[in-house]
């Protein structure tokens, strides 16, 4: 095509200037000789300009014509901004129907916890799970940034600011980055898709899909430090104290079932009907819990086994525990701590903070 056009111009040149073409300088007076492009010389410099053209017309058509230069060389900043998450999920998803194939494992992310994010990708990548990933940005920063490492693996989903501080547990900051999850976890159920959602403060021993057993609708885990029997039941525990379970929604597996898109939706107005305020310094956690508890007749639900998914409140504070559970763990939470500093120390107290020594093994490289 793009020869066919060029040789048009040329011919539209040459019957409407008055002046025929000629190599020799402008300011030569002796007479003119058309060069014929069916020549060799004429044929050369055509092939010539072709190649330029290619050359300054490629990236052009990759960015405004080719799908696929959406993910070439990073992709243009506009182009990124306009990224859907519709668009993110069919990337990474790579299949439909409920299998592990069509299964997008999902984080939430703003820049200053870019170092968690690449130690989780890290120990994802050793499972061969890393193109599952989609990294919802919380702020254009870490979109972009991860779209020129790691292009199509992050979509950010407005309205978000620019830049974002780490925010703190139980903090309004926390809350608004939070609650925003069931409905992105929503839509890609509405997609078709399988999703597991996880925490970036999270490092993976073992391949968690190999304990999703069955065909249940939510799986989830524990948060309570109280050790369990390893062959514990996988029912939604009995309410404590507060009324309502105490899981974790930091380690999510959903199907695209109805079940499932239920107790996201109870989810959502369990976040609007708890917002966050000075006295009651709401997290997204409770509103969980009171979604599965609320939904639990209607929804199929699966607890994860503790030895494999325990708490931080667990693994980091019982050694007894972790030796008598030695070669059970799949994913270790870094919770029951709080500050950015803190945990870092933590996971390489314990030898799993892997950026240091191994950073090459993540897709975004070194940061």
């Amino acid at each position: 095509m793009a020869s066919s056009s060029l040789y048009k111009r040329q011919q539209q040149t040459q019957q409407t200037n008055e002046t025929p073409i000629s190599p020799k300088s402008s300011s030569n007076a002796q007479p003119r000789s058309i060069i014929s492009f069916f020549t060799p010389t004429g044929l050369f410099i055509l092939l010539t300009l072709i190649l330029v053209f290619g050359v300054f017309l490629n990236p052009w058509m990759n960015d405004t014509l080719m799908p696929s230069g959406l993910f070439s060389r990073g992709g243009s900043v506009s182009k990124w901004k306009d990224y859907t998450l519709s668009e993110a999920v069919n990337f990474v998803g790579g299949g439909r129907n409920g299998s592990v194939t069509g299964t997008v494992i999902v984080c939430a992310v703003s820049s200053p916890y870019l170092p968690f994010l690449s130690n989780w990708l890290i120990s994802i990548s050793r499972f061969k799970h890393q193109e599952k990933v989609l990294v919802i940005a919380e702020d254009y920063k870490t979109l972009f940034l991860v779209n020129q490492r790691w292009p199509g693996h992050a979509v950010l989903i407005p309205p978000a600011p620019d830049l974002q501080s780490a925010h703190k547990f139980g903090s309004q900051g926390f809350f608004n980055f939070t609650s925003r999850r069931p409905r992105h976890l929503l839509h890609i159920l509405e997609l078709g898709y399988n999703v597991m959602y996880n925490d970036v403060d999270m490092v993976w021993l073992a391949d968690p899909f190999t304990y999703l057993k069955g065909k249940h609708d939510v799986y989830f885990t524990d948060d309570m430090t109280a050790i369990k029997p390893l062959d514990h039941s996988n029912a939604l525990p009995p309410p404590g104290k507060k009324g309502r379970t105490y899981i974790c929604s930091c380690m999510i597996f959903l199907r695209p079932t109805p079940g499932a898109k239920l107790v996201m939706k109870k989810w959502i107005e369990e976040l609007q009907d708890q917002p966050w305020s000075k006295k009651a310094k709401a997290n997204d956690q409770p509103g969980f819990n009171w979604a599965l508890n609320k939904t639990a007749g209607q929804v199929d639900l699966y607890l994860l086994p503790q030895a494999a998914f325990p708490s931080g409140g667990l693994y980091f504070k019982n050694k007894t525990w972790v030796e008598d559970t030695k070669g059970k763990h799949a994913i270790i939470h870094n919770n029951y701590i709080v500050g950015f500093e803190k945990k870092i120390q933590r996971f390489r107290d314990f030898g799993l903070w892997l950026v240091d020594e191994h950073s090459d093994e993540s897709p975004l490289g070194k940061l």
